[in-house]
């Protein structure tokens, strides 16, 4: 969406657990609701938002066979990554995805997400001839590195797949590199390869400063100039108090002086009967 220029607003929720049934993201238009990625970049392209639009067929045939290759070899590596991997589940991705659920959900929807993520793999990949879970992890990441080659290799020295303009296969590349690329694990056998890649870092670093850059206070670009603007306000309110401080001063100075008045004192009337006037405080 970024990429194509569309117009949108994003409005962050707490229901991630809901990714799983394919529910978010939703696009909300005036009354239309669509789910699911590539529904709502149809939907934008019908809306003349569109990525790809300078794109040959040629270049079309690659963008849906690169696609393919993401979602074949390098997302069951992800997958293990982020929920199956024992040290990495436990100290990242469960206490991430907890923080963002309500209790007591947030107790057990992160380890039905890892069990979900487990069975995916070995459903896909988990046939003959490979038939423990050890071949299995060793065979995925295998194919995971020898993807990663293969987008370093395309990729080459452009800042795109495509040219100097972003498409919908960077956008695919970017949503499985930058997560391996940029989340700290305690182990990092993907993360290590990939970062041995330096032209895939570079495109994710690129992308990151461009499309979702944050400053040093975590403030967008857009947050950022809001703030500078209610800094400046700020600054022009005191300024108009300092002002009319000083006018005060400069009319108090030309005022008629006075000579200061002498301060009563309180003293304490010794003697008297009780309830006299001398037992009170008196000047």
């Amino acid at each position: 969406a970024k990429f194509s220029g569309a117009p949108l607003t994003v409005n962050t929720i707490n229901n991630s657990w809901r990714a799983s049934k394919g529910d978010v993201p939703v696009l909300t238009s005036e009354d239309t609701v669509i789910s699911q990625p590539a529904k709502i970049l149809n939907f934008l392209r019908k809306q003349k938002y569109n990525a790809d639009y300078e794109l040959s067929a040629k270049q079309g045939a690659d963008t849906l066979a690169y696609i393919a290759l993401l979602e074949e070899k390098l997302l069951p590596a992800l997958l293990h990554t982020f929920w199956v991997e024992a040290e990495n589940y436990c100290s990242v991705t469960k206490p991430w995805f907890a923080s963002r659920i309500a209790f007591p959900l947030s107790l057990y929807l992160p380890g039905k997400m890892s069990r979900e993520a487990l069975n995916r793999i070995l459903l896909t990949r988990g046939g003959p001839p490979l038939y423990s879970l050890t071949e299995v992890e060793a065979q995925i990441y295998r194919d995971a590195k020898e993807c990663l080659n293969l987008l370093s290799k395309r990729l080459g020295t452009s800042q795109f797949f495509f040219g100097d303009t972003p498409t919908t296969l960077d956008a695919f590349a970017f949503g499985f590199l930058a997560p391996i690329y940029k989340v700290c694990f305690p182990r990092v056998q993907l993360q290590e390869h990939l970062k041995q890649l330096p032209n895939l870092c570079r495109f994710c670093d690129d992308i990151l400063a461009c499309y979702f850059r944050l400053t040093v206070s975590g403030h967008s670009p857009a947050g950022q100039d809001t703030a500078d603007a209610n800094l400046q306000k700020l600054t022009q309110l005191v300024n108009k108090e300092s002002n009319l401080i000083e006018k005060m001063d400069d009319n108090l100075r030309k005022s008629p002086q006075h000579p200061p008045r002498k301060l009563t004192t309180l003293k304490l009337a010794a003697g008297g009967e009780e309830g006299s006037p001398l037992n009170r405080l008196s000047p």
